[in-house]
């Protein structure tokens, strides 16, 4: 099989078939991930010999271990992409994400399942070097319609995984670790042949140590100000609010409606298919016709209602109502990231993708462990307050406050124009 082309090669249908590439590389990892959400819960019951109360604080441990590792290494991570390309990135990732699950399919007790966790999220740049690959292959004009793609390929994965993961469960808690092992390997060999270089040799930078510290990535957003400064703001309390169904999902819907794994995969593949449906059919029309800063608005706002109806929702219809309310939360990321990128230097995107995708990482740090331990508090035993949506109340209140902050500080429909340098 011949060689990826350089970037200096492509043409504008090489672009297009290397945006297929990675749209389809997203849509496998994301796969991947979404097999293991249903059974999680039965997995850390069955290692750790607890209750669900008790494996819904384990579980946010768990969670918050992954995001501490991706904390520390996206800016690194996101570095080297600019340093060396991003398709080194990506393979790195794959590969690192396949050994991780593996591991995770033959622990033998939460210690080795931990370790699984940090293995996988200190490869995890998936998804901003793919961010950063699609601000590299596209014009500006175009990026919140490409940046729906990958909202279309997280969707279907959404989508399939945790639906084929629920079926799998059922044989087995292990055997969707093992799938997903195997789904991310499919990503590295997919990567490895056919994906190329997006970003020129011209357009490289030398790696920074300094730049790379995710701390100090944290003190260079708070000295950009302006609009750069409010997306950043609303991006890391959106991702806050998103930590609620990321993390109690599963504990949540089996505790309140004593939902099977089948059960709740079918319930985030119907997630996971809105999201599609939104990404592939909205974004790009609503981009059109309000501009980013409306649309932005419409899914911040649109998210922080669904997780006031998952809160509310004592009844399974209820929760659905807020899944069909929610799915236009994902007008938000896309538009979010256009502005985003459209504000930042070519050289510089993959920083800026790490620097997002370090605050994604701290709200996972913090998020998981403190929406469990909520609702560990409101479920188990002897409850302080038997009230099981706190959880999604304090999502709300989060994602009420990031559309508040973007509806008084970003202005009008028109896209930001980019700085130089």
């Amino acid at each position: 099989m011949s060689r990826p082309a350089a970037p200096e090669e492509r043409t504008p249908a090489a672009d297009r078939r290397a945006l297929l590439f990675i749209v389809l590389l997203v849509w496998i990892d994301t796969l991947s991930f979404g097999l293991v959400i249903p059974v999680l819960p039965n997995l850390v019951m069955t290692l750790g010999r607890v209750s669900l109360s008790e494996a819904s604080a384990i579980g946010g441990w768990l969670v918050m271990s992954f995001a501490l590792a991706q904390f520390l290494a996206s800016p690194i991570l996101g570095g080297l992409s600019d340093r060396f390309g991003r398709r080194p990135v990506l393979l790195v990732s794959s590969a690192g994400h396949a050994v991780a699950f593996l591991i995770a399919a033959f622990a033998p007790n939460l210690l080795v399942l931990l370790l699984g966790r940090i293995i996988s999220g200190a490869t995890g740049a998936s998804y901003s070097t793919a961010y950063a690959y699609i601000a590299d292959v596209t014009p500006p004009e175009r990026r919140a319609q490409n940046f729906g793609l990958v909202g279309v390929a997280f969707g279907l994965g959404f989508m399939a995984g945790p639906a084929l993961g629920g079926l799998l469960g059922a044989q087995d808690y292990r055997l969707p670790f093992v799938a997903a092992s195997f789904a991310c390997l499919a990503n590295f060999a997919l990567g490895w042949f056919v994906l190329p270089e997006s970003l020129p040799e011209r357009l490289r930078r030398p790696f920074s140590l300094a730049r790379a510290n995710p701390f100090a990535t944290f003190r260079r957003i708070s000295l950009l100000g302006g609009p750069l400064l409010v997306l950043a703001a609303a991006h890391f309390l959106w991702w806050f609010a998103l930590q609620a169904q990321h993390s109690i999902w599963p504990y949540y819907t089996q505790y309140r409606y004593g939902w099977s794994p089948q059960e709740v995969g079918l319930s985030l593949g119907v997630v996971g298919m809105l999201s599609v449906m939104v990404n592939g059919f909205v974004v790009k029309r609503a981009v059109r016709r309000l501009g980013e800063v409306r649309t932005l608005r419409i899914g911040l706002l649109a998210g922080a209602l669904a997780t006031g109806l998952y809160a509310l929702a004592d009844q399974p219809a209820l929760l659905f109502a807020g899944i069909l309310v929610g799915s236009l939360g994902a007008l938000g990321p896309a538009s979010l990231q256009a502005l985003a990128t459209s504000m930042t230097a070519p050289d510089a995107q993959g920083e800026l993708q790490g620097a997002l995708n370090a605050l994604s990482s701290v709200t996972v740090v913090l998020g998981p462990p403190l929406y469990a331990q909520i609702f560990a508090s409101v479920s188990g035993a002897e409850p302080l307050l038997r009230l099981p949506g706190a959880p999604f109340l304090l999502a709300s209140c989060l994602a009420g406050a990031a559309f508040l902050l973007v509806a008084l500080r970003l202005r009008g429909p028109r896209r930001v124009a980019r700085a130089s340098g």
